[in-house]
């Protein structure tokens, strides 16, 4: 599943470039066209990307909880794997903001009510937040699997 997760964060990333690139080279209406319908899926990709992110962290530290009571382990793993959400769940949560700020923004550039400058700087600032986003989502998918793998040898498993 963190293969997945993370596979989904690269390719809204690399989605959300190329819809940036695309709209600087739009030079006729089947360009904004072009421009449009990527960034709207990639959007929702993103979208979806984060969210299951942060339900998968919110359920991988249930499932270390449980695993904890039932074993009745003495470990700190539910707070270390608590304390990676804090980050992803931030970071994440501006990125899918900015995201959707950015394509809502890109349809009064192409009415003409907003200035096309202000459509890329909130699409820069996008790209940035969704790197900085999958940075932490691979931080913590890889702590949380560590963390995993040390309740599952002191249970013997």
């Amino acid at each position: 599943m963190s293969a997945a997760l993370i596979t989904a964060s690269i390719l809204s990333l690399v989605g959300l470039v190329v819809s940036f690139a695309l709209g600087y080279l739009v030079a006729a209406p089947d360009d904004v066209l072009a421009h449009a319908t990527l960034a709207i899926f990639v959007t929702l990709i993103t979208l979806l990307g984060h969210s299951m992110t942060m339900f998968y962290l919110i359920g991988k530290v249930k499932a270390i909880k449980d695993a904890v009571i039932e074993g009745e382990l003495e470990t700190d793993a539910v707070a270390r794997v608590s304390a990676l959400r804090g980050p992803v769940f931030k970071l994440a949560s501006i990125a899918m903001g900015l995201t959707m700020l950015t394509a809502i923004m890109g349809g009064g550039v192409d009415t003409g009510v907003i200035p096309a400058g202000f459509h890329a700087l909130l699409a820069i600032l996008a790209v940035v937040a969704n790197f900085l986003a999958l940075r932490a989502i691979v931080d913590a998918l890889a702590a949380s699997s560590t963390i995993v793998d040390e309740v599952n040898r002191d249970l013997g498993v």
